[in-house]
Order: structure tokens, then C-alpha cells, then sequence
């Protein structure tokens, strides 16, 4: 395992101003640097902010290389723990931070067709432009997922791995037991808590997609009041937008491949493999085989 070059620097910086801070003490000096203020005791000098005794440099170095190890096994494990989801978050703010890029560019060309000046990044960032192409596309995520959670549950595809067993009960049906080991806390409280918390998921999605489509629809509706402003024509209220064909164009545009994709993966499941994948069946598995 490699340290890192500041941890190998460490020790030698350490020592050196342990030593000088030491050298100096004798004449009741005060020296005040950036990163070394030495004061007039004999056995200890301050060092980073932090007031060390001489004799404990040694064992510091020790300390930073012995928290380095642990820090080190610790985001190895968190990250092998970790990975699907720290991977897809990586995935999506690299993919808004290059939506924020073009999109902010687009406005202010936009705005200069119009002519109209542009505006800083922090602008385009609460405008109807940037909030109604963000939230229309995750409302129509949020509803595909919450949609594709409940449907499953009476829904089946024969063949398919994405599909519950024609033939066998699904673990996911049985009833919850306070008495396994390592049961969630809502399962071991029961009552109201434990109904809510058998359908947390399903829940939590349509929550997710009623704000998303409330925001994307209070984006769509600011972004169409800009353009009217710059065109100088009258605005529009919520109760005349809502019945737009803007609105509900840019919901269903996104609905329609929200629902392709799910029927892409339900269908094509049925025939085709990827080895080693959990969305596949194994691949000798049987076409008529349905589920994982």
C-alpha cells in the first residue's frame, strides 16, 4: 500500500520544527510563522494550531499513519459496500453539472436571439428554463419506478426476470416477523408503523414524483412567463397553464420512454442474458423460467 506524499513529508517537517522550536526556546524568543509558533517552554512547541510536547512528534507521525491505514480500510470496505450506489450518484452529477453547462449557455443564447442580455449562473439556476428541464425528467423517473414497484406486485411476466414466480412463493410475500435477527425497527415497533413501513417504498417514490411534477410544472409555467415577458404578451396563471399542451407535452414526452424502457427490460429479459448481472436470469436458465 502507498502513503501518501504529504503523510511522507510529514515525519521530517515534524521533527525539523520540533527541534528548531526547541533550539529557540532557550533565548525567550517568540516566533510567529504561518505554521509554527514557538513559545518560550522548553519541552513543547506549537505545531499546526496545536500545542505538542517534543517527545510526542514521534508518536503523532505514528498516529497519521495508523489513521491513514484505518481511513483507508474503512472507505475500501465503504466503497465495496457502496459501490452501485456511489457509482450512479457519481454518474448523475456529473450528468447535471453538464446539463447546468449546455443548458446555461442555450438560455443565454436564447436571451440574445430575444434580444435581451444574459445572465450569471446563479440566475439561470432559479429560472423556469433550468428547474422545468430538471424536474420534468425526474417526475417522469419517480413515476416509472413507483409505478413499476406497486405493478409488480399483482402484475406477472411469464419468463421474464423482472416478474415474480408463477409457481413458487416470493420471500418478498411473507408476512414480517419481529422475531429474525437484525429486523428494521419499524418491524420489531409493529402496529401503524410496521403498515406504513410495508409499503415505505412505494410511498416514498409517489412522493418523490408528486414534488417533482409539482416543481417541473412551476418551472414550465415561470419559463413560458419569461418568454412572454421578453415578447411583451400577457402572462399566464397556473389554473390557464395546467390545461396547456406545453405542460403536458413535456410530461408525456418523457412518460412514453420511461414506460419503453421498463418494457425494454421486462420483455428483452425474456430471451436475452447477461452473465453475472442480477436483472438476468442465469444464462441456461430456460426462456419459459420467470424470475431471477
Amino acid at each position: 500500500m502507498l502513503l501518501p506524499a504529504w503523510l511522507l513529508f510529514c515525519f521530517p517537517i515534524r521533527f525539523c520544527t520540533g527541534l528548531f522550536c526547541c533550539c529557540c526556546c532557550h533565548s525567550n524568543m517568540i516566533l510567529n510563522y504561518d505554521y509554527l509558533i514557538v513559545t518560550d517552554s522548553k519541552t513543547s512547541c506549537q505545531i499546526y494550531g496545536a500545542v505538542v510536547p517534543f517527545y510526542l512528534m514521534f508518536r503523532k507521525v505514528g498516529m497519521d499513519i495508523f489513521y491513514y491505514v484505518l481511513l483507508h480500510d474503512f472507505m475500501k470496505k465503504y466503497f465495496k459496500n457502496n459501490a452501485l450506489s456511489i457509482v450512479f450518484l457519481f454518474l448523475f452529477v456529473v450528468s447535471l453539472c453538464a446539463q447546468i453547462f449546455c443548458g446555461f449557455r442555450v438560455y443565454n443564447e436564447n436571451r440574445i436571439e430575444d434580444g435581451v442580455g444574459t445572465v450569471p449562473l446563479k440566475s439561470y439556476l432559479g429560472s423556469g428554463h433550468f428547474i422545468q428541464a430538471t424536474f420534468e425528467n425526474w417526475e417522469s423517473e419517480f413515476l416509472q419506478m413507483a409505478l413499476f414497484v406497486f405493478l409488480t406486485i399483482f402484475l406477472k411476466q411469464k419468463g421474464s426476470s423482472e416478474s415474480k414466480s408463477f409457481d413458487n412463493k416470493e420471500e418478498v410475500d411473507r408476512e414480517p416477523s419481529a422475531k429474525r435477527k437484525n429486523v428494521p425497527w419499524p418491524v420489531k415497533k409493529g402496529g401503524f408503523i410496521l403498515q406504513l413501513y410495508k409499503h415505505s417504498l412505494t410511498i416514498s417514490l409517489v412522493f418523490l414524483y408528486v414534488a417533482s411534477a409539482a416543481l417541473h410544472l412551476y418551472g414550465s409555467l415561470k419559463d413560458e412567463n419569461e418568454e412572454l415577458l421578453r415578447k411583451n404578451l400577457p402572462l399566464k396563471s397556473l389554473s390557464e397553464y395546467i390545461s396547456d399542451s406545453r405542460f403536458w407535452f413535456e410530461s408525456f414526452q418523457n412518460w412514453q420512454s420511461e414506460f419503453l424502457s421498463v418494457f425494454a427490460i421486462v420483455f428483452l429479459s425474456i430471451y436475452l442474458r447477461q452473465k453475472g448481472s442480477p436483472q438476468s436470469k442465469p444464462v441456461d436458465a430456460p426462456n419459459v423460467e420467470t424470475g431471477e
